[in-house]
């Protein structure tokens, strides 16, 4: 390879390894792989093992890109898929994820707006390709991409912040997605799902407890997911006044769920300050950034 050659890749790499060029360009190809995948399912994959088999196709995918930068443009070990972790941290993440969902459904059917109406299909408890899909792509992005480059520049709690309004700001084109479901997705569930990454450090807990709230909302409570219908194991009516409901937006627009996700915040975020993990702003480490 001649030096001009060199020099010319060395040029590109250092533009690829620009923080905001790498979240746009990671974001472009995840998206494209996630919209790739869903779109096989909706059009083609028939019946209910073809789209979740396209679905692990599509989290393969999405991981194979992903570590692909990081290995060959940012130079980097991949620490958040580190995988002596995975299976304590997975678990502990899909275990939070039921417990949570269940906690606040166990409100709504104290509360007398959450009425068991009996079984509806075993069969609505297989997980779809999407159900499996969208949480590895949706943590890579906002917490593997926003939270990570923004914590390395500003620390950990403007990356908190950061990262969970982008989360909330892109979930307002949903359908049925109401302004509270908007604003709890932004204020309560992205900082929950943030949490986890603060925590470990590792995107499993979050990818786990992200999958796990959607799954246990919709495949097995019948509630809306960010305004999409569940169609879950139980057959249930959920009415009431919007504030407990959540109105179109189901479960996540009720203040049931923004106090259970909050408390789970809060204690996530504490052991993440007694595990020594937060990474500091500049001017507490001790670096001054040019004016």
């Amino acid at each position: 390879m001649d030096t001009q050659t060199h020099s010319k890749i060395g040029l590109l790499l250092r533009i690829l390894r620009n923080p905001l060029v790498t979240i746009v360009v990671l974001y472009v190809s995840l998206y494209y792989v996630n919209f790739a995948g869903l779109a096989y399912m909706l059009m083609l994959a028939k019946g209910p093992v073809m789209p979740l088999l396209t679905g692990v196709m599509t989290t393969a995918n999405l991981l194979l890109v992903y570590c692909a930068y990081a290995y060959f443009v940012e130079r980097r070990p991949v620490s958040e898929f580190a995988l002596p972790h995975m299976g304590r941290e997975l678990g502990i993440g899909l275990l939070l994820g039921f417990g949570l969902m269940t906690i606040c459904v166990l409100i709504a059917m104290a509360a007398g707006i959450y009425r068991l109406e009996g079984l509806d299909s075993v069969q609505n408890l297989l997980p779809t390709g999407v159900a499996l899909a969208l949480p590895f792509f949706e943590e890579m992005v906002f917490r593997g991409i926003v939270f990570r480059l923004v914590q390395q520049k500003y620390g950990s709690w403007v990356a908190f912040v950061i990262s969970s309004l982008v989360f909330g700001a892109v979930h307002a084109t949903n359908e049925g997605e109401t302004f509270a479901g908007v604003a709890a997705i932004a204020f309560v569930y992205g900082p929950m799902l943030a949490a986890p990454f603060m925590l470990t450090r590792r995107l499993w807990m979050s990818i786990g407890l992200h999958g796990a709230w959607n799954y246990t909302m919709g495949k097995v409570y019948d509630i809306p997911i960010s305004g999409t219908p569940g169609e879950g194991l139980f057959k249930a009516t959920f009415e009431g006044p919007e504030l407990l409901t959540g109105g179109s937006a189901g479960m996540e627009g009720s203040v049931i769920a923004f106090v259970v996700g909050i408390t789970a915040t809060v204690l996530m975020a504490i052991l993440a300050v007694r595990s020594g993990n937060i990474v500091p702003s500049p001017s507490k480490r001790g670096i001054t950034r040019p004016t």
